[in-house]
């Protein structure tokens, strides 16, 4: 992950999804760095500390309350993760 290069929102940002009636606020700290990269069968998630707090800002919108099954958000290279970085996808499932 090069300091000097950023796909993330330069500013904080929000980005609002609705499903079925239910809000969904994702919100990316200014100056968060998120790189994902494959090493096979394992994911490498790098991420600065304003990027940590994003990814877990993200994983607690999916978790709220009224939140349903299948609600999702991707994340790829150029939009919200760093350039090179290969696509992310949180998704809540409540199926056991």
């Amino acid at each position: 992950m090069s300091p000097e290069s950023s796909s993330a929102p330069v500013e904080s940002t929000q980005v609002t999804a609705v499903t079925d009636g239910v809000a969904q606020v994702f919100t990316w700290e200014a100056d968060a760095r998120i790189e994902v990269r494959s090493l096979g069968r394992k994911v490498a998630i790098e991420a600065n500390a304003a990027g940590l707090r994003t990814l877990a800002g993200h994983l607690l919108v999916l978790a709220g309350d009224g939140v349903h099954d299948g609600s999702h958000l991707h994340l790829e290279d150029g939009n919200g993760l760093e350039e090179g970085s290969v696509g992310l996808v949180l998704e809540r499932c409540d199926d056991e």
